[in-house]
Order: structure tokens, then sequence, then C-alpha cells
């Protein structure tokens, strides 16, 4: 068997993937230097606002669940004791309705 090389990614792919990425880990260089390459490329204004949008939404959608797990955590350190039962292995296997992986950005773009 012999190993393919993949196609290396355009440029310009790579900067909107890294833009995203800067966005979503609130890096400190927020990414403008890769905006600066994307515009060289003559990547459309309306296409960099659109990663900018779902990383952002990406970003925010994290920090709301870190935050309601925070806080359950947090809650749960005032309540009274409860009594201990045998434990169920299935009483917390999560059931999943829908199919979304995640919500759409307030625009709709989707970010699966």
């Amino acid at each position: 068997m012999s190993e393919s090389n993949p196609t290396p990614l355009h440029p310009s792919i790579v900067a909107l993937v890294s833009l995203a990425a800067n966005i979503a880990a609130n890096h400190p260089k927020q990414g403008l230097c890769q905006v600066d390459k994307l515009k060289e490329y003559g990547v459309a204004k309306e296409q960099i606002d659109t990663v900018i949008e779902i990383a952002r939404h990406i970003r925010d959608e994290a920090a709301q669940a870190l935050d309601a797990k925070f806080d359950e955590a947090y809650s749960e350190g005032f309540q009274p004791a409860k009594p201990r039962f045998k434990v169920d292995p299935f009483a917390n296997i999560a059931v999943v309705e829908g199919g979304a992986c995640c919500t759409p950005t307030k625009s709709g773009q989707s970010c699966c």
C-alpha cells in the first residue's frame, strides 16, 4: 500500500479556519492577521463576516454550557444531603431528541 499525499488546502481556507479558531478560543491576537491575509486573497467581506459570526456563536454556546454546568454544581453544593440509594447504571443515560448538533446563529447560519 502506498500513502497518498492529501491535496493541500488553499491558503484562504487555512486562513478562514485559523480566523475561526482564534475567535472561538478567545485568542489575544483575535485573528486580525488572518483577516489581512483573507483581504489579500480577495475573500469577500460577507464570507469573512459569516465565519466570524459562526465562530462567535460557537464560542458563546460553549461559554453558556460551561456556565450552566458551573451554576448546577454550585447550587448542588447548597442542597441538603440526599439519601443514598442503589445506583441504577441506566438512570443517567441521556435521551437525545431532535437532530441538531448545534443551534443556528442569529442570522440562521448553521455551525454544523
